[in-house]
């Protein structure tokens, strides 16, 4: 029996067409976080396994791929399963997300960084995911972060960023969902959640699209001794339908420090569709004040998020460094892109017969490529009709055909692909 020569589960081959239609994407959201101030770096693809679970990635941490010590024996082996710590086998791990090396970065690098370090990454990221529709275990990530930066400036410049690159794109319909873990907290404690329970109650509100608000009221319920469910599903019914205006009539579990801090945050940018969620969670437990999402109506997903993580850079550093990320969930969107096929330059292609000499051929195509225009060379085939199907799939425009009395690239007489 053959080998199998598909990929990895989880992993994708990508074509030339797709290859180019997601190199058109990621270039217009590097463009347009580099025209609003952010520097674009780059990580290993592997961190210390003691760092990437260290506590910062949440369940994340969990699906880290780890990568095993060099030189280990079967008694290695051996002692690891009798004591079940697999993870004492690894001493590296390829990165889950891009957060936790960015703070790496920082710590490593700050002597080099301006006092307010504004980042790119744009980078694929690994996770041992159950793989499904939407869900791979190699997948793209694009991050824009700041680091130095403690007021709201960081917060606006990120969701401005953000907005101006998904209208880049041409998502239009989108809006961002915002909450603040300081509004949580004090959801929870008017529960009567105890504090080392609120992590976990937390995951349990964020399957509230999932398991629904009597799914939810019942599991807070069971882990955290509430005596009546019926009380949290009462409050999860009001936190649903709840709008900005809590200004007017502010609940008493309400931080009002940080839904101010929400408020000036929709004023500062009256342009964007902008929504306040009390159940919106987020599910790394790094975040530390804001955060947001990126929702459509069409779309029972997030198309992207981030937040405000102030505490854990300090893990790395021995001292708090304020920090705020966002990031476009890149495998998300692409399906929705619609590429303009005026944003491209002009594809053609050369089609010759075998006794056209080469040095020719190479001259044509150096003129075409010049000024400005992709050029593919391809020998006559007899089936001149499957060829042109192939490479107008390929992405190119028109094609010309070359003979030994063929001028310069002006004398070529183009014929349009697809039409």
């Amino acid at each position: 029996m053959a080998a199998s020569v598909t990929p990895p589960r989880g992993m994708r081959d990508f074509l030339p067409a797709e290859k180019a239609r997601r190199e058109h994407a990621l270039g217009v959201i590097r463009g347009v976080y580099a025209a609003h101030g952010f520097d674009e770096i780059e990580t290993p693809v592997m961190e210390d396994s003691s760092r990437l679970h260290a506590g910062l990635g949440g369940d994340n941490e969990k699906l880290a791929f780890a990568v095993m010590k060099r030189g280990l024996d079967t008694a290695d082996l051996a002692r690891a399963a009798a004591s079940d710590d697999a993870l004492s086998l690894a001493d590296l791990g390829l990165r889950y997300d891009l957060t936790v090396p960015l703070a790496r970065f920082y710590a490593t690098h700050r002597a080099a960084l301006p006092p307010v370090f504004r980042s790119i990454q744009i980078a694929p990221v690994w996770r041992a995911e159950r793989p499904q529709k939407g869900r791979y275990r190699q997948f793209v990530q694009c991050d824009i972060d700041i680091i130095g930066e403690a007021g709201q400036l960081a917060e606006l410049e990120l969701l401005t960023a953000t907005v101006a690159t998904l209208d880049a794109l041409g998502l239009t319909g989108c809006s961002i969902r915002l909450n603040d873990r300081r509004v949580l907290a004090g959801i929870l404690a008017s529960w009567g959640v105890p504090d080392e329970l609120r992590e976990r109650a937390l995951i349990t509100i964020d399957k509230l699209d999932k398991i629904g608000v009597a799914g939810v009221a019942a599991e807070l319920a069971e882990i955290s001794a509430i005596p009546d469910a019926s009380v949290v599903a009462r409050a999860l019914e009001e936190l649903t339908s709840a709008d900005w205006h809590l200004a007017d009539a502010a609940p008493a579990w309400l931080d009002r420090a940080a839904y101010d801090d929400l408020l000036a945050l929709r004023a500062a940018l009256p342009g964007a569709a902008i929504e306040f969620d009390p159940t919106l969670v987020r599910g790394m437990g790094y975040y530390t004040g804001t955060i947001f999402e990126i929702a459509h109506p069409e779309y029972g997903y997030s198309l992207g998020g981030g937040g405000r993580y102030d505490g854990m850079i300090g893990r790395f550093l021995g001292q708090e460094v304020p920090a705020c990320g966002f990031s476009i969930g890149f495998e998300r969107i692409i399906d929705l892109l619609e590429i303009d096929d005026d944003a491209r330059p002009r594809a053609v292609v050369l089609v010759y017969d075998g006794d056209v000499q080469q040095a020719r051929l190479l001259a044509l195509k150096a003129e075409l490529v010049a000024s400005g225009t992709r050029v593919r060379l391809e020998r006559r085939t007899k089936n001149l009709r499957a060829l042109l199907d192939r490479v107008t799939a390929d992405g190119f425009d028109a094609f010309a055909t070359v003979t030994d009395a063929t001028g310069d690239a002006a004398a070529l007489e183009f014929r349009e692909l697809g039409a």
